[in-house]
């Protein structure tokens, strides 16, 4: 028997079980494909109806199951890179630590404490706006200060200049 301790079955107190999340996605993947096949044959009917309005109404009851399939791989693809940039930021110590600053009872962290953050963050991103590490931390920064529209563009930004596909102008 080995003297040094059994590594497998300590758990790193930080890193968060994915299992369950990934079941509730799976989960609601296959209940929405279960829709989308209802949906389809409702629009099949609905076309071998024969009216205007029965043909009209089934094309557009088709159209939904596709826009569906879209959302649902946009999104779960924007979460999987998003977390992937998220794991290179935590190996590489570069993650925002917002865990000194003060916090409404809600969780939200305070107004004034997420505007600074935000302050000193924009100083980094605007010294070299086009590092995909420094437009993933102002993306956060945006979030923390409660602007989710401004995060959400400056993290397909930051996933953008991941892979090296970021057209934009630095400034």
């Amino acid at each position: 028997m080995s003297a040094e301790p059994n590594k497998k079955h300590k758990k790193d107190p930080t890193q968060r079980d994915a299992r369950p999340i990934v079941w509730m996605i799976g989960f609601l993947v296959v209940a929405m494909i279960v829709y989308f096949v209802l949906l389809g044959r409702t629009g099949v009917q609905l076309i071998a109806h024969g009216g205007v309005v029965a043909v009209g109404l089934g094309i557009g009851v088709l159209i939904l199951p596709f826009l569906g399939a879209w959302l649902i791989w946009s999104t779960l693809r924007a979460g999987i890179e998003h977390q992937k940039l998220a794991r290179i930021m935590a190996q590489e110590g570069r993650e925002l630590n917002v865990s000194d600053l003060p916090r409404r009872a809600s969780g939200r962290i305070e107004r004034e404490a997420a505007d600074e953050l935000f302050a000193q963050v924009k100083q980094e991103w605007e010294a070299n706006p086009s590092d995909w590490h420094n437009t993933y931390r102002i993306a956060r920064a945006y979030d923390y200060a409660g602007d989710r529209s401004r995060a959400r563009e400056m993290m397909k930004r930051a996933v953008a200049q991941f892979h090296g596909r970021d057209e934009r102008p630095s400034t």
